[in-house]
């Protein structure tokens, strides 16, 4: 990824074709770091996203006493002492939202201190949301500047389980009191309304772990579920065989069906139904996308998914797939200003404390190029037509939405330059040569 000030995307002169292979998925690749340091013994990781964010847990992995070896292109393993020890210095994650949040829920149950911090864009962004069902667990939490944002220190130790019933559906609140929940003593709880993202629980068990997972039926036709984790338990040391991001597959995907005469395949996706609401939307709205050779790999369903130049049409996203979908919004705005209509996007505010306020920087971005948006407190409205382009738009250092105008750009009827696009290695180091390798101009 070059350390250029601004990239630019500029429009398509031909058809994108080809086959890629994704990323290694982000959520994944952070636990098997994470789960290797707490367990016992060797975990073999193959496929680990090699981005800044999945780097910065594997030194956090590392300074809390676990071995962690880089053995080839996205193979490393990861030796675990069965818990985690005190590090000798502050925890430093970057960008990482995913993996200082775990891993405080992780440090959280063990009798240790920890101080954690990260780059001005993760100071920013609320931490009480997990700090406060940790502290209900009995750990304690010393704000160094700014209560409820970075630098926090964990005093662990001595916890008891919860029953906890989570308003914002989250898989990484969930993930830090289960991970606590390992080392409490007693049962510890998470009901969900809504469900989140069930990986922590699907990789808790292939280390060892017993979780159980009860569906509830809500009033009013809702579906979620409650899991349950008895404390006490140890994690061993496995093989982690970690799937292609769908998240990151959006990009090419996205680029395929806006770009005329484009067929992008992606090779080796996850397709987790609690992953793939994009892909549900995109065929809602119109879009030419196959999935052939569907198989299992490291417990999840993986497949090769196929999208075509398509007409699109704007539809009403559900607000219930909010959930399963919530990082692809910003490339799902970008595809929706070629729809005919208008796409409503609503029950979106967990967009604003993402790593940037995400509905207001593509709102702006989307305005810059001649798309007519209209922001909501919870949401936005994208009305489809030509897309102008000829703008710079500024990111926030934010990889997402760095990435999601350069696609637009390709389509675009003038280049579009991104500010600030060095964030993108956090999340898809090689996203520029991928994308250019499909015949796309991004220089």
């Amino acid at each position: 990824m070059p350390s250029a000030p601004q990239l630019t995307a500029r429009p398509a002169g031909r058809a994108l074709t080809g086959t890629v292979r994704a990323p290694g998925d982000k959520s994944i690749s952070h636990r098997s770091m994470i789960f290797g340091a707490m367990a016992t013994g060797v975990t073999e990781v193959e496929g680990l996203l090699e981005g800044d964010d999945i780097l910065a847990t594997a030194r956090a992995a590392e300074a809390f006493g676990a071995t962690v070896e880089r053995l080839g292109e996205g193979r490393w393993r990861v030796t675990g002492q069965g818990g985690l020890k005190t590090p000798a210095s502050v925890i430093d994650c970057g960008n990482a939202g995913t993996g200082v949040r775990l891993l405080m829920g992780a440090a959280a149950g063990y009798p240790i201190t920890a101080t954690f911090d990260g780059d001005a864009s993760l100071r920013k962004r609320p931490m009480k949301r997990v700090t406060g069902p940790l502290t209900e667990m009995g750990a304690r939490f010393d704000w160094a500047a700014v209560e409820d944002r970075l630098p926090v220190t964990v005093h662990g130790g001595n916890l008891e389980g919860i029953d906890y019933l989570q308003t914002v559906a989250s898989a990484q609140i969930k993930s830090a009191i289960l991970l606590a929940g390992l080392n409490a003593t007693g049962e510890t709880v998470v009901t969900e309304p809504e469900k989140s993202r069930d990986h922590t629980e699907r990789m808790l068990r292939a280390f060892g772990a017993e979780v159980g997972v009860e569906p509830l039926n809500l009033n009013g036709g809702g579906e979620g579920w409650k899991i349950t984790l008895k404390g006490g338990q140890t994690l061993t040391g496995t093989t982690v065989s970690v799937p292609g991001d769908p998240s990151s597959a959006a990009f090419p995907l996205a680029a395929g069906l806006i770009v005329p005469g484009s067929v992008v395949t992606v090779e080796g996706v996850m397709l987790n139904p609690l992953r793939t609401g994009l892909f549900e939307t995109w065929i809602e709205m119109g879009a030419d996308l196959t999935i052939a050779d569907e198989r299992e790999s490291g417990g999840e369903r993986i497949g090769d998914v196929t999208a075509r130049h398509s007409a699109l049409k704007g539809i009403v996203v559900p607000e219930s797939r909010a959930a399963s979908m919530i990082d692809e919004y910003p490339i799902l705005a970008a595809t929706a200003a070629f729809a005919e209509g208008a796409t409503v996007m609503r029950g979106v505010g967990e967009m604003r404390v993402k790593e940037s306020d995400r509905i207001s920087l593509m709102v702006n971005g989307l305005r810059a190029c001649g798309v007519r948006v209209e922001e909501e407190a919870e949401g936005f409205i994208v009305a489809g037509g030509p897309v102008r382009g000829g703008a710079t738009v500024a990111t926030a250092h934010d990889h997402r939405i760095a990435m999601s105008h350069l696609v637009l750009g390709l389509a675009a009827e003038q280049p579009v330059s991104v500010l600030d696009p060095e964030m993108i290695a956090t999340s898809f180091p090689g996203f520029v040569e991928m994308m250019n390798g499909l015949g796309a101009e991004i220089v």
